[in-house]
């Protein structure tokens, strides 16, 4: 089933502030969240699809980059639901300003959410690389398998940073709980908020035994191999995303993400113009004058097209679907062949005697300005 639009998902219009698409996201969340339909798989799925499209949506860089692209351009992970790993416990954590510290629907539902997941550490940073494609992986879509050096959980401790199960004691300043409550007397009254503990970093529970392989930091720095899909049709400096596959976070902390640039290696034969690629085809005065069938490059192989008796310097003929797709999925572009007909710069003196004599021929006289007009310019065929 194919994957609705963001914009409807959260019922807003393209042009939605930041603002609107948080108030449009808080009411799905409130009546979405597992909380208040309990054993409801379908809500459940709504209130992740919100969460997708919340965390594209509010984020400038990957709103450009959808508004643009769509769904393609959101690369191997698209969002929670595109395989980057995250759960329920994930989306508390990620929109903690929308939900709340402590439970995330404890301003909701009074108290009565669920509690975000204790013993998360620091999240880890993103991380920035550059993936090559040539014109025929950029046609058909290609998987590339990355080396990255990045850090990993560490697999001594399982990323945990402690020796063992047993080298961990309960926070004595928030007992566990992760978070410490705090009043402040206003000229509003007393206020209270919820923030993370300070002695514990919010995970609840302090190591006293270290892992000796990591140190206590729960990863270590090795080497992974990633494979990633890039969608048929993208273009230079496009960025795809994948969610969790960054440096891995700190005693357990959610993983960074890895964005891909693309960057195109330049054809031989070919530039690229959008969807459309063009190819100029040089032609000598007898094969432009008598026709002949020539072959052309393609971005896929060859292709053999007939050029006419008397073709001017500057026709173009157009091969059907041979361009780049539409990464959005709507057609395919043509290959414009570009018709350049080449002068020799050195002639031997049988070619000049040859040529003399036809310097006055009727057939060689370039005709009026009027008898030129139709062959048409290369813009004039794009309009």
């Amino acid at each position: 089933m194919s994957k609705r639009d963001y914009y409807e998902v959260l019922g807003v219009s393209k042009s939605a502030t930041a603002d609107e698409l948080k108030k449009s996201y808080r009411k799905l969340a409130m009546k979405y969240h597992p909380d208040k339909n309990p054993d409801d798989k379908e809500a459940e799925e709504k209130f992740k699809e919100a969460a997708e499209a919340y965390d594209v949506l509010s984020n400038e860089q990957k709103r450009a980059q959808y508004d643009r692209f769509g769904h393609a351009g959101m690369g191997a992970s698209g969002g929670f639901g595109g395989g980057g790993g995250m759960n329920m416990e994930d989306i508390f954590s990620q929109f903690g300003d929308i939900f709340g510290q402590g439970s995330p629907f404890e301003g909701f539902f009074g108290g009565g959410g669920r509690r975000t997941e204790r013993g998360r550490g620091q999240r880890g940073s993103n991380i920035r690389v550059k993936v090559k494609l040539n014109f025929e992986e950029i046609a058909n879509g290609v998987q590339k398998k990355i080396k990255v050096k990045k850090h990993v959980a560490c697999d001594a401790c399982h990323g945990s940073g402690a020796k063992d199960s047993s080298s961990y004691q309960t926070c004595s300043t928030c007992h566990g709980q992760g978070s410490v409550r705090k009043v402040t007397n206003t000229f509003l009254g007393q206020m209270a908020t919820t923030q993370a503990c300070p002695t514990c970093e919010g995970e609840g529970k302090i190591i006293t035994a270290k892992c000796t392989k990591c140190r206590g930091e729960g990863r270590v720095y090795s080497e992974e191999v990633i494979s990633i899909d890039i969608p048929a049709g993208v273009t230079e400096g496009i960025q795809l995303s994948m969610n969790g596959k960054g440096n891995a976070g700190v005693r357990g902390g959610y993983a960074g993400d890895l964005l891909i640039t693309v960057e195109e290696v330049e054809h031989q034969d070919l530039r690229r113009e959008g969807i459309d690629v063009i190819h100029e085809l040089y032609l000598n005065i007898a094969d432009a004058a008598l026709g002949v069938s020539v072959e052309v490059p393609t971005i896929t192989g060859k292709a053999k097209i007939k050029i006419p008796k008397g073709t001017q310097s500057g026709k173009l003929f157009r091969l059907q679907g041979k361009g780049f797709p539409n990464i959005n999925g709507y057609g395919r572009g043509d290959e414009i062949v570009e018709v350049k007909v080449y002068t020799p710069t050195e002639l031997s003196s049988e070619e000049e005697s040859l040529l003399e004599k036809l310097r006055d021929s009727p057939n060689f006289n370039p005709g009026s300005v009027k008898e030129k007009k139709g062959n048409g310019s290369f813009f004039d065929f794009f309009k």
